[in-house]
């Protein structure tokens, strides 16, 4: 579903990986997380290393991906090598002459640095952090349409799913409703596993789907999203069963919604992340539910449904325009039930722009 979407700026996102370099202690960097190569090249088959130096950059995979790999990756002006029993060769002599190579500290295993120390001679390799996750924080045109349309997707299967919402329907029918309309609309998959949650089983803040039927007065959150393009959304809404009734389960979903309104009152570009957080953060402790949030307020959304920035009380750093984040605070009572309200926005230069739309039950 990328017809009328606008092109994805992946030509100079090498060249803005190498101008970090520096900062990172490395003249050479050998790419391995998947999300990281495709978002440098385009490439999305499964396997993989992007060797990347200063002047040229060489993907090299295996046969499966013989004819897709130049296809993909053309537009960033990167070469490809189909290895097969001379990967070693063709890594080693692509960096040679490199004196700090660096490797995906996040993504590469024991036995690959192993591996890899053996080929190098145990000498020059370097560990890195976050130097293509850096880049991936401010989303381009074609990011935040791709992310904008996987919301449209979410929201729309969230309204056929809402008929669902009754006395005697399962929880795991619900989330069946939510994903088959995710999925007859276009997109290429939902974003993670669907939660639904209800009653008690609210409480837990990543619940899986079960059996228990829904009850009237159940507190029910529902979180989910989809994917377009590699792209994901991330969208939670809390309903009552039967309405509201008064009681605890209201004031909750009361106070949440209240603090998630503070919060993103408070995005803009600039904003201290941890500002965000605490905005949330002090609504719920005025209505008693602070050591009821058990989690942080949010987070990036992209090619992986969770990314940097981290929106917490312990997140340094700030927004930028064109982060894309979710805010998502929640109470969750063990044996009454949980409320969770997460919208995914855009950060702009005065506030934001809400990417997930999908109206709110009373």
């Amino acid at each position: 579903m990328t017809g009328g979407l606008p092109p994805l700026e992946v030509a100079g996102r090498l060249d803005r990986l190498r101008a970090g370099f520096d900062v990172g202690g490395v003249d050479a960097l050998v790419v391995t997380n998947p999300t990281n190569i495709r978002y440098l090249t385009g490439f999305t088959g499964s396997a993989g290393e992007l060797l990347v130096g200063a002047d040229a950059a060489l993907l090299v995979t295996d046969g499966r991906y013989a004819e897709q790999a130049p296809t993909q990756v053309a537009e960033s002006g990167t070469e490809v090598a189909i290895a097969g029993t001379d990967r070693r060769s063709l890594v080693v002599d692509r960096l040679r002459g490199s004196d700090r190579v660096g490797l995906e500290a996040g993504s590469v295993t024991w036995s690959e640095q192993r591996r890899l120390a053996d080929w190098f001679d145990g000498s020059g390799l370097v560990a890195t952090e976050g130097l293509v996750e850096e880049l991936r924080q401010v989303k381009d045109e074609g990011e935040v349409a791709r992310i904008e349309a996987a919301a449209a997707i979410a929201d729309a299967a969230l309204a056929d799913a809402v008929e669902l919402l009754a006395v005697g329907v399962s929880e795991r029918d619900v989330a069946a409703a939510i994903d088959h309309g995710i999925r007859t609309r276009g997109a290429d998959d939902r974003a993670f596993v669907t939660i639904v949650a209800a009653g008690p089983n609210s409480a837990l803040p990543h619940a899986r789907p079960t059996d228990r039927t829904l009850r009237e007065g159940d507190l029910v959150v529902c979180d989910f999203g989809s994917v377009v393009d590699g792209y994901r959304s991330d969208m939670t809404r809390s309903f009552r069963v039967g309405g509201r009734a008064g009681g605890q389960e209201d004031e909750m979903r009361d106070a949440v919604r209240a603090a998630q309104a503070a919060g993103l009152a408070s995005v803009a570009d600039g904003v201290p992340l941890a500002e965000v957080d605490a905005a949330c953060r002090g609504v719920l402790a005025d209505a008693d539910l602070a050591d009821a949030f058990l989690h942080g307020t949010g987070h990036g959304v992209g090619l992986d449904i969770h990314e940097a920035p981290t929106l917490s009380g312990s997140a340094t750093g700030t927004l930028r325009t064109g982060h894309v984040v979710t805010v998502e605070p929640g109470a969750y009572l063990a044996g009454l039930g949980g409320v969770r309200w997460e919208d995914t926005v855009l950060v702009t230069d005065d506030g934001h722009r809400a990417l997930t739309r999908a109206p709110r039950a009373d």
